[in-house]
């Protein structure tokens, strides 16, 4: 009796032996599943080269007298802005875009029945880039770039008998509008500046409406015509030069930023020593979550473009043109980012 319960005790402890060591088996094989089953979706979600976003603004400001001995005009004025980018990034090639829309208006008691313009632009940015090896801060480049406006601008308004206003013309949608294809070199020292070389960069100068060709320096069609019609101008210049574009982006503090661009043109047909000038400022900042404050600046000095002074004499001028805002603003962005 006494050998049988040694024997029965012998195969029960063997038994659990057996039954803990595939107890553990079983485990040890589920664990490695497990791994390998999250190793393989890791493996299945594809990397995006990709980084969308944008950020648009809104504002608007309004002004009320009652009995206001200092005088003045009641005012309304609204302003809208969209700023939108797409990058890409693998291995050696990057393509960034970028477009920039914004348009403003006001209204005054003055001119009761008259909504005037304060801020119009389109502005569109597309670069792509080779480096020249991976830890290289050059880039081979071709870049494209686009700027005019939505609507026509009116100066000096008169009003007529019948109470309706009529202004000069000053501009208007392509009228002007400025292309370049840019082909190049691209320099990237660190994140927030950028250096583009591009002594192969041709474009074109473009203006639809006919009585504004003279204004932005189009070239007669025949010799001989006075140049009193604006149907004697060609619509379009073609410009083969040179361009240097410099655009830095610096954070001041926490809740402030300065971003600046300055595009330097020369054209090899016609005068190089002349340059064309575009210097764009903006600095930003953040109140709140959902609210800024921009001032942004633009100084243009185009030798083509000539402009009525004080004194009524058309000649080349520097033009500049500052907008403060008090905005909401929402920032739409990959939420990985």
């Amino acid at each position: 009796m006494k050998r049988l319960f040694i024997i029965c005790a012998a195969l029960l402890a063997g038994f659990s032996a057996l039954a803990q060591e595939n107890a553990q088996q079983a485990a040890a094989e589920a664990a490695q599943a497990i791994a390998g089953t999250a190793k393989a979706e890791a493996v299945q979600v594809k990397p995006s080269y990709w980084n969308p976003s944008a950020l648009l603004e809104f504002g608007i400001n309004q002004t009320s007298l009652t009995n206001w001995a200092a005088g003045g005009y009641n005012t309304a004025a609204v302003n809208a802005g969209l700023d939108a980018q797409a990058n890409y990034a693998k291995d050696l090639a990057s393509w960034g875009n970028r477009l920039q829309l914004a348009y403003g208006a006001f209204w005054s008691a003055d001119k009761t029945n008259l909504l005037q313009k304060s801020n119009d632009r389109i502005y569109f940015e597309s670069k792509y880039g080779y480096k020249t090896s991976k830890d290289s801060k050059w880039s081979y480049s071709a870049a494209f770039d686009f700027r005019s406006q939505f609507t026509r601008s009116y100066d000096t308004y008169v009003m007529d008998d019948a109470g309706n206003w009529s202004g000069t013309l000053k501009s208007g949608f392509l009228s002007p509008a400025y292309t370049n294809l840019a082909l190049g070199m691209d320099w990237n020292p660190n994140p927030w500046f950028n250096l583009n070389l591009s002594p192969l960069t041709g474009g074109f100068t473009i203006v639809q409406i006919p009585e504004l060709r003279k204004k932005y320096g189009m070239e007669l069609l025949e010799e001989g015509l006075d140049g009193s019609i604006g149907e004697n101008y060609r619509d379009h210049r073609f410009q083969l030069g040179a361009q240097v574009k410099a655009n830095a982006k610096a954070v001041i503090n926490e809740s402030c930023t300065l971003e600046t661009q300055l595009v330097l043109f020369s054209d090899y047909l016609h005068k190089p020593q002349n340059l064309r000038i575009n210097w764009d400022n903006k600095i930003t900042w953040q109140l709140a979550k959902y609210f800024n404050m921009g001032i942004s600046t633009w100084l243009i000095y185009d030798p083509n473009v000539l402009i009525a002074g004080a004194d009524g004499i058309s000649t080349q001028r520097v033009q500049f043109k500052e907008f403060i805002g008090f905005n909401f603003s929402y920032t739409i962005k990959r939420r990985d980012k």
